[in-house]
């Protein structure tokens, strides 16, 4: 090719003739005057001819057309393929595509306040939980589609009570506005198979939105919340530790006014920007918060400790034998008996653990010193000897004055 743009040159530029172009480069004037003839470069091509593989070639495509995505591994076994296996994979990969189910993607565009799309992201961390206690606690992320808005936070399960919780407190903390829809996928702490889970649809309700399920193998249709997912790993994690959920979502709550300042290409703009726009076409928070977290009611045994989502929280003994509601929310457990106050703990993320408030130990121990001072036993030195009297209180044995000698 060298040779080729030279002669060009010499000829064209130079005005040489063949001769003086062949003396100069040393080569024959029958070269030159190919070269000077021709109008593209010189270019190797081998010569086309049988291949081993063109008697498989039938077969092969048959498989294809009845199995579109068996292996080719398995393709080779069942032609009876011997030759080499790389070879094979490239053949085979060259007509796939043919018998491939083609599944296109559109182009969406969205329009403000319509939608949020919602994910959970497990960040590759380990951290303490608190009691000796490691793990990864999933990451509620919600980006609003219009002007790809991030938030995000950290919440300890991945359970409707904490789902729903962790949605409202993105919406009223971090986003100060409720979308027309929120789209989620087939998880199972907001429902599957078209059916919502318990307490799914009253949030939605009193937030004045609803929950738009995706279909399964459908990524495109959350494949914002998907990209910021990856941009969360990539961008905020690295080179990052934390001591503690509440250190992670302190250090993520910092970052994420910088992330939303970033401009992303699809929308030419930073979600900054947009997101004025995007929140006044959205509805503004109810007057009234939807009811939230983890909810139970149970009569409360001598122990004074009631177990709730995988820890025992101690409640006032006064209590005992009585119904107390518990409620948990993503960072309190309290509990209420009779609309009074009985119990306040900060909510553990460790489980299998017991969580006691030193008050409650207090007031226990008063109640066994009052109770044993009531006692009906009558203590005389070693011995204890109980009234007779007290078997005729508890049968209902009153015999009177008659009969008496």
């Amino acid at each position: 090719m060298q040779d080729w743009a030279q002669i060009k040159y010499l000829h064209t530029s130079e005005g040489l003739s063949q001769r003086a172009i062949a003396t100069r480069l040393g080569i024959s004037r029958d070269t030159v005057a190919r070269a000077i003839r021709s109008e593209s470069p010189p270019h190797y091509q081998r010569a086309v001819g049988p291949s081993v593989f063109d008697e498989f070639e039938p077969h092969v495509r048959q498989l294809l057309t009845e199995f579109p995505t068996m292996p080719t591994s398995v393709i080779a076994e069942r032609v009876g393929w011997v030759g080499s296996a790389s070879w094979f994979r490239k053949k085979v990969a060259e007509f796939r595509p043919e018998y491939a189910p083609k599944d296109p993607a559109d182009r969406l565009e969205y329009r403000p306040g319509d939608q949020m799309q919602c994910d959970l992201w497990f960040p590759p961390v380990t951290i303490a939980l608190g009691a000796d206690q490691f793990g990864a606690p999933p990451v509620l992320v919600m980006v609003a589609s219009f002007s790809r808005f991030i938030t995000a936070m950290m919440i300890p399960t991945r359970t409707t009570a904490d789902l729903l919780a962790g949605m409202w407190a993105l919406l009223s903390n971090q986003l100060g506005a409720v979308p027309r829809r929120l789209l989620w996928d087939n998880e199972s702490g907001i429902g599957r198979g078209g059916h919502l889970a318990a307490g799914v649809a009253a949030f939605t309700g009193m937030a004045a939105t609803r929950i738009v399920q995706c279909k399964p193998f459908d990524p495109e249709s959350k494949g914002i919340v998907e990209r910021a997912n990856g941009y969360l790993e990539t961008s905020f994690l690295p080179g990052r530790q934390f001591s503690s959920p509440s250190d992670f979502n302190s250090q993520l709550g910092q970052w994420l006014p910088i992330a939303n300042t970033r401009r992303v290409r699809r929308i030419a703009a930073a979600p900054v920007e947009l997101i004025g726009t995007d929140r006044a076409a959205m509805t503004g928070l109810p007057p009234v918060a939807p009811t939230v977290g983890f909810t139970s009611r149970s009569r409360l045994p001598r122990d004074y400790y009631l177990r709730v989502l995988g820890n025992d929280y101690s409640i006032d003994p006064t209590m005992i034998g009585r119904m107390v509601d518990v409620h948990a929310d993503l960072d309190t457990v309290t509990a209420r008996c009779d609309g009074l106050l009985v119990a306040s703990h900060h909510r553990a993320w460790s489980t299998k653990q017991t969580i006691t408030d030193p008050a409650h130990v207090d007031t226990a121990a008063r109640l066994r010193e009052a109770f044993s001072s009531n006692s009906f036993c009558h203590i005389s030195g070693d011995d204890m000897v109980r009234d007779l009297g007290d078997y005729d209180a508890i049968f209902g044995v009153d015999f009177g004055t008659e009969g008496v000698a």
